[in-house]
Parts: structure tokens; C-alpha cells; sequence
């Protein structure tokens, strides 16, 4: 008999203020350079720059982090202006070491040392959904599960998982 969970969450991440302001920016920019660029070919060709700059500022100002959680394996996937996906990372529970709130106690042994870090969270300052997951002893993963998939993925690995 084969026992397999599936879990999955999506967390948007927010905009920074500088992607904020920048995406109007362009979109204005590239119109006024289009309409220059009726007369003068430099601007048209300008303005061709600033629509693709538009687009890549508009597929990364609209991010969200789906985590999917299935048979002792975490995905992560980004998904771009909520049309383009990206397969981000796979983690596997055997080799994860701890899995707390950012502000527990059981983190106090990794917090001083030198960890590759991630962040796949939304970005804002709520601390009581922030988890990090010290992964093969090298890099700590900052991500934001539901209280479904910590349920999950403690089912699995009981010692290795606290919600305190």
C-alpha cells in the first residue's frame, strides 16, 4: 500500500517599490518615444528597447511561489505575471535538517553560520507565517507553507519539523 500526500500552496510575492514605480515609467516612455519615432527612426528604435525592457519589468513585477508537496519532495515553481512558469527547485525531505518559524528557538544553532540563504517567501514582514528549512547543512530556504503542508511534511519527519 502506497501512502502518498499532496499539498500544494501559492504565495504571492510583493512588488518592491522601485519595480512599482518603474513599470508605469516605461509604458510612458515607450509611448512618447513611439510617437516621436514617426519622425525619427533613432526613437523608433528606442522605443522598441523601452517595450521590451516594459515586458521584462512586467513579468517580474507580478511574482508568485507555488510550493508543491508530494510523496517526501518539495517543488518550488515561480510563476511570472500569473501566465509563465518556472521550475525553480526540488527538495527532498530526507536530506532537509530542520524545519522552524524564522523566529524559533530550534533555529538558534544555524543562525550564526554561513549558509547559502534563499528567499521563496512573499517578501512582507509577517514572521509568524515565515518558515526556514536548513537544507544538507549548506543553505537555509525562507518560504511561507501553509499550516496543512507543515502538517504534511511533519508526518514524515516528525524530529526534523516544529511549528513553535
Amino acid at each position: 500500500m502506497v501512502s502518498e500526500t499532496y499539498v500544494e500552496c501559492l504565495v504571492a510575492r510583493k512588488s518592491s517599490f522601485v519595480i512599482r514605480l518603474l513599470r508605469p515609467l516605461l509604458i510612458m516612455l515607450t509611448v512618447c518615444c513611439f510617437i516621436v519615432g514617426l519622425m525619427d527612426i533613432r526613437s523608433l528604435i528606442a522605443a522598441i528597447v523601452l517595450g521590451v525592457a516594459s515586458y521584462f519589468v512586467y513579468m517580474n513585477a507580478d511574482i508568485e511561489y507555488e510550493y508543491l508537496y508530494l510523496d517526501k519532495e518539495i517543488k518550488i515553481d515561480k510563476v511570472l505575471a500569473k501566465s509563465k512558469r518556472k521550475k525553480v527547485v526540488t527538495y527532498d525531505i530526507g536530506r532537509m535538517e530542520i524545519l522552524a518559524p524564522v523566529k524559533s528557538y530550534h533555529l538558534d544553532a544555524f543562525r550564526n553560520r554561513e549558509l547559502k540563504s534563499v528567499d521563496y517567501s512573499s517578501g512582507t514582514d509577517e514572521d509568524g507565517k515565515k518558515y526556514m528549512m536548513v537544507y544538507e547543512g549548506n543553505q537555509k530556504v525562507i518560504w511561507e507553507p501553509s499550516a496543512e503542508m507543515v502538517k504534511a511534511i511533519q508526518m514524515v519527519a516528525p524530529r526534523k519539523v516544529f511549528t513553535d
